[in-house]
C-alpha cells in the first residue's frame, strides 16, 4: 500500500448507530464505530491490556468497552476506565488504542493511512459526481492484491478475450496506442480499439490525433477508478486493501439519461446488475495473477498497448518512495 494516503474503507452505511463493526483493512484489523453525534471512529481491534478484539465488546455511550476486563476507551483512544481499580482510579497513560484520523464522504469512509499531518490532502474524487445522477451501489471481495485489481481496469485490451460476451463484442484486438495523460497522482486513458484487418498495426499512441472527446477512463491514486461511458454514464470503484491477497471492491453505477423517477432507480439497479457480470468475469482472471502485488520489476514482459499500466505501476512506485522518505 502507498502510505500516507486517503483510502475508502467501507460504506457509510455499513456503520450503524450503537453497532462496533470489526473489519481487516490495510493488513491490519480494525474496528468502526459511531459516536454520539454520528462520527466515525476508527481503531485498531485490540484491547492493551490482554489483546482481547474491541470488536465482540460494546459501546458505552461514547466508549468502547473491552469484553474481557471492562476497560473503556474514548473516540481518542485513551483509556478512562479501568473497573478493578475503581471509578476514582487515574488509569494508566500506557492504556491507548491505535486510533486512525477517518472522514466521511460521498456515502464513504475514508481512513487516513500513514502518519499524522498538521493539514490532510483532499479526499479523493470526481467533482463532476454530483447529485443529478442516480446511483446504485456493490461490493465484492477478490482474492487478490488491490493493485492487481486496479491494473486490471487500466487494461484496455483484454476485453475481446475476457469479456466475449458482453462488453468486448465486436472482436477489436487492435489497441491503437492507448492515449494515456499523466500528472503526479492521476491517469486519464483515451481507448482506440478496433478489428484486426490483417493489413495494418497497432499504431503507437504518438502517433494518434490528439483527442476530441472527454477521457474514457479515469484513475486517481491511491485507488479510485472511472470509467465515463458518456456524460449521462458513469462507473466508479474504489480498490479496497484488506491485506496483501485480498481486496473489497466498492464498486457505483451513476445515471442521469433517465427522468422519470420511478424508472431512474430501476434502470441504475439494471445496468449495476449487467456491471456485477463484467466484474465477475474480470475476477476470474485477476485471482489467478502471480505474483499477487503488481510492480516495475517483477519480471512481466509488457508490449505498448500496456502503457496504463507501466504509467500506474511508475506513478505508484514514486509515490511508495516519497512516502518512505517523509
Amino acid at each position: 500500500m502507498i502510505r500516507n494516503q486517503w483510502y475508502v474503507v467501507l460504506q457509510s452505511k455499513e456503520v450503524r448507530a450503537r453497532k462496533i463493526v470489526g473489519v481487516t483493512r490495510m493488513g491490519e484489523q480494525m474496528i468502526f464505530w459511531r459516536d454520539s453525534l454520528g462520527h466515525i471512529v476508527c481503531q485498531a481491534d485490540h484491547c492493551p491490556h490482554r489483546g482481547v478484539a474491541l470488536s465482540i465488546g460494546c459501546l458505552m455511550g461514547d466508549r468502547v468497552q473491552c469484553p474481557f476486563h471492562g476497560f473503556e476507551y474514548d473516540q481518542s483512544g485513551r483509556c478512562i476506565y479501568v473497573p478493578a481499580n475503581g471509578k476514582a482510579a487515574e488509569t494508566p497513560k500506557a492504556l491507548q488504542v491505535k486510533t486512525y484520523p477517518t472522514q466521511e464522504a460521498h456515502g464513504y469512509i475514508y481512513l487516513w493511512w500513514g502518519e499524522p499531518q498538521e493539514t490532510y490532502p483532499e479526499l479523493p474524487w470526481f467533482d463532476d459526481l454530483d447529485k443529478s445522477f442516480t446511483t446504485s451501489d456493490y461490493r465484492d471481495h477478490w482474492q487478490a492484491h488491490y493493485s492487481r485489481a486496479i491494473e486490471n481496469q487500466l487494461d484496455v485490451f483484454h476485453l475481446p478475450f475476457v469479456h466475449a460476451t458482453t462488453i468486448g463484442r465486436g472482436n477489436r484486438t487492435i489497441a491503437d496506442g492507448p492515449l494515456t495523460v499523466v500528472d503526479a497522482e492521476s491517469l486519464e486513458i483515451w481507448v482506440y480499439n478496433r478489428e484486426d484487418d490483417g493489413q495494418t498495426t497497432a499504431r503507437r499512441a504518438s502517433e494518434l490525433p490528439a483527442p476530441t472527446r472527454p477521457f474514457f477512463l479515469k484513475f486517481k491514486f491511491p485507488h479510485l477508478w472511472m470509467n465515463r461511458i458518456s456524460d449521462d454514464m458513469r462507473i466508479t470503484v474504489f480498490f479496497t486493501p484488506i491485506d496483501e491477497e485480498n481486496t473489497m471492491m466498492y464498486l457505483r453505477y451513476y445515471q442521469r439519461y433517465v427522468r422519470i423517477p420511478i424508472l431512474r432507480q430501476i434502470t441504475a439497479q439494471l445496468i449495476n446488475w449487467f456491471s456485477i457480470i463484467v466484474l465477475n468475469q474480470d475476477k476470474r482472471v485477476v485471482i489467478t495473477q502471480e505474483p499477487k502485488p503488481s510492480g516495475l520489476h517483477i519480471g512481466e514482459k509488457l508490449i505498448p498497448a500496456d502503457r496504463p499500466i507501466i504509467e500506474y505501476r511508475t506513478i505508484r512506485e514514486k509515490l511508495q518512495q516519497k512516502a518512505a522518505e517523509n
